[in-house]
């Protein structure tokens, strides 16, 4: 039988141009009937959920939601810039795929990064190592068990060449996460660009120069907040004359969420910092249009999916809406350009192949919610540094999504639902009345100084942490679904041990070439400069770099001026316990801390201290927070303790266990440190336990070098509360 194709499709044709059946419209009320049979209590307004962020997400959106929403019909490319900075977004190309890396030395860095660019990546995103962060160089005593071990060691210019030895910096982007140590790390780079043939118009990136959230999470500063912002206000002066290709600063709101922020905190806060810095810029005597174009944003991406979306389409609309009161004359400076990436704190040590899952969903979240670059997490970053093997699944997570679903043909997608326009709404809402509180106490340096906006972010992870130990927020793997026996996953390992012997070999090699009577004098026009508040700090460290001076050097040629700054160690009180269930035997493990007060006269004290030059203290906070509601006595030592400094206070405070929070790959240098120190300064009886990200090989050693209790992501805290306090009674007993 021959078809007539003209025919089919004739047919076809009529058949799609006839009407639909008629059907009765259903109203509101007809709904809520038919809802509440099956609805809890026969209620269907209690249908839905009831966001961290007070944000009420109903079960069921329709039109009237939205009729009075001011920016529905708006368009990509023009403003407020809710549908995207770009008028063809992902349909004309597609987001950077960046890989975020950096460990051990700055030869196996540089293979990692020309292994991810030939496997697909499109950028360079680079992570340090503490010591860099934190102004030290390799050989300083401070830092023995850091170097090399969340990050690459970078010393001088020298590393720096290293690291980006034969990939093209006129071509490859190259992000640096880096606040502490930004002057000395960005000169590296441009001279380092500069020494292989490429001037510093050609380069392209990011330095994130974001200091105001170090102050209030990450803790990677070094200088106090004011001194900080001037030296911002020179990297921006300088960038926009001589770099009209690279992003000065990259505000960055993802070490809030990941330290425990909700969506609107993070969102609010970002956005109020970014005005901070447009302040000090203008200061600096800047016309806005001059860089606020080349300002960019950095947000995380968890696992509230709907709230992920919401966010990244509301931070275009406060970000106009913000740079409106600056009268920008260039469309430009009214956009809010972002790069995202997945949540680290999501990713569970327990069945860790769930966060394959986890990655990708988050990945569509910012991919939706219209994101410029993206970083997605390897599955196994909750364990260990990732391995070649985890990251090229992290960024084929990316490259599938790019090649295979066609989810870049469609423009913002999620436009015109009533629920995501609606919720986009109420997120910009709920951060627009943050950021007002921030303006009334004077604005983010001031929010930042007193320590509330600090104490907020950490009373939202006290809160979250709660309601994941009673099992209100589930976690797969963790708190639901457990698995009973866990296998095994390979994990990279760092020998920080022959790291920085050679970083150490390599720097005297440095000193022993150069001209140490020109350095010495670059280095005194720093520390002049920072002293008269003249000059341009980022052009004088230019100087200083190409002779070969040290990142330790240039940051202490600031510190003789500036000082280092210390943080203040207060933590919030009540919040775990007022989240916490008792009938999950809170109020048991109470009574039975209480109990041992009676018996040895005083209650149980605790210390929990943080080692060596890492600053992430989401974990070390909510211990903190919720041993003092179960009942203990608990001290806080400040960030940056050595272990001979922990153990005297440790003594000195007459504790009986202390607690020693890792997230940084130092615990098995510094963890055996501790237990030596105390065993030297008389305190061989106080019981040492640690958490964090702690590989499961690792264990036995720690526990053969005298740790009493390990407790990995996931692990309650009223259960290793309760094993703290059975190793304490077993010490005195």
């Amino acid at each position: 039988m021959l078809i007539n194709l003209n025919e089919e499709r004739n047919m076809s044709d009529q058949s799609s141009n006839s009407k639909w059946p008629q059907f009765p419209q259903a109203s509101m009320q007809d709904w809520k009937t038919s809802a509440a049979k099956s609805s809890p209590n026969k209620n269907p307004d209690a249908l839905g959920w009831q966001t961290p962020d007070d944000i009420f997400l109903k079960a069921l959106y329709t039109k009237d939601d939205v009729k009075e929403l001011p920016f529905v019909e708006t368009l990509p490319g023009f403003e407020p810039f809710l549908r995207g900075p770009q008028a063809t977004m992902y349909a004309a190309r597609p987001w950077t795929i960046r890989q975020y890396a950096g460990f051990s030395t700055a030869e196996e860095s540089n293979a990692f990064y020309r292994k991810a660019l030939a496997g697909g990546g499109q950028g360079i995103s680079v992570a340090f190592d503490l010591p860099t962060h934190r102004g030290y160089d390799s050989d300083h005593p401070r830092v023995t068990g850091d170097v090399g071990k969340a990050g690459v060691a970078i010393d001088t210019v020298e590393d720096m060449k290293i690291l980006f030895d034969q990939i093209p910096l006129d071509q490859v982007s190259v992000s640096m996460t880096m606040n502490g140590s930004v002057l000395p790390i960005l000169a590296g780079y441009i001279v380092a660009a500069e020494e292989s043939g490429v001037s510093q118009e050609k380069l392209s990136g990011t330095i994130q120069n974001d200091i105001l959230k170090e102050f209030m999470v990450r803790n990677t500063y070094i200088y106090p907040p004011e001194p900080s912002m001037r030296i911002i206000g020179d990297i921006i002066e300088y960038t926009a004359a001589h770099m009209p290709k690279f992003n000065s600063i990259s505000i960055s709101g993802y070490h809030m969420q990941e330290a425990g922020a909700n969506q609107s905190l993070e969102l609010a806060f970002t956005l109020a910092d970014g005005k901070e810095y447009v302040k000090t810029a203008l200061n600096k005597g800047l016309d806005v249009d001059d860089f606020a174009g080349r300002l960019s944003f950095f947000f995380a991406i968890g696992m509230n999916f709907y709230l992920e979306v919401a966010k990244l389409r509301a931070a275009r609309i406060l970000w106009w809406r913000i740079m409106k009161e600056f009268a920008p004359k260039n469309q430009k400076s009214l956009m809010l350009r972002t790069h995202c990436q997945t949540s680290g704190w999501s990713l569970t040590e327990q069945d860790p192949y769930n966060n394959i899952v986890r990655t990708s969903i988050e990945a569509m979240a910012a991919i939706f919610g219209g994101t410029q670059s993206l970083h997605t997490n390897s599955f196994d970053e909750a364990i260990a540094l990732p391995t070649e093997f985890s990251s090229r699944i992290a960024r084929n997570t990316q490259l599938i999504i790019q090649e295979e679903t066609h989810i870049t043909s469609v423009i913002d997608p999620w436009a015109g639902s009533y629920m995501m326009e609606k919720l986009t709404q109420d997120m910009a809402d709920q951060a627009w009345e943050i950021i007002q509180e921030v303006e009334k106490m004077g604005g983010m340096t001031k929010a930042v100084q007193s320590g509330w906006a600090k104490l907020k972010i950490e009373a939202a992870a006290a809160q979250k942490q709660a309601n994941i130990d009673m099992g209100k927020d589930v976690i797969v793997g963790v708190n639901k679904y457990q698995l009973d026996e866990e296998g095994d996953v390979d994990v990279r390992v760092v020998d920080n041990i022959q790291v920085r012997d050679n970083q150490i070999a390599r720097l005297k090699a440095i000193k022993a070439s150069r001209n140490s009577e020109l350095v010495e004098k670059a280095l005194q026009e720093i520390t002049k400069a920072a002293q008269n508040e003249s000059g341009n700090l980022l052009q004088l460290t230019i100087a200083a770099i190409r002779l070969r001076a040290t990142i330790g050097e240039v940051s202490d040629a600031l510190e003789k001026v500036y000082g280092r700054h210390r943080a203040d160690t207060q933590k919030v009180t009540g919040v775990y316990a007022a989240a916490y269930d008792s009938a999950q035997g809170w109020e048991k493990l109470q009574q039975e801390i209480a109990q041992f007060g009676d018996q040895f006269g005083r209650r149980p004290r605790v210390m929990i201290a943080k080692l060596g030059q890492d600053g992430h203290d989401r974990g070390a906070k909510v211990v903190a927070t919720a041993f003092a509601d179960l009942g203990f006595d608990v001290d806080m030592g400040p960030l940056f303790q050595t272990p001979e400094e922990c153990a005297r206070q440790a003594i000195e405070n007459d504790v009986h266990a202390v607690g020693i929070s890792t997230l940084a790959a130092g615990h098995n240098t510094l963890v055996p440190d501790i237990i030596s120190e105390l065993r030297k300064q008389g305190g061989k009886e106080i019981v040492v336990f640690v958490g964090g990200v702690i590989p499961k090989q690792d264990y036995e050693f720690l526990y053969e070098a005298g740790v009493k209790g390990i407790y990995g992501p996931g692990t309650p805290i009223p259960a290793s509360a309760k094993d703290v306090l059975e190793n304490i009674r077993k010490a005195l007993e």
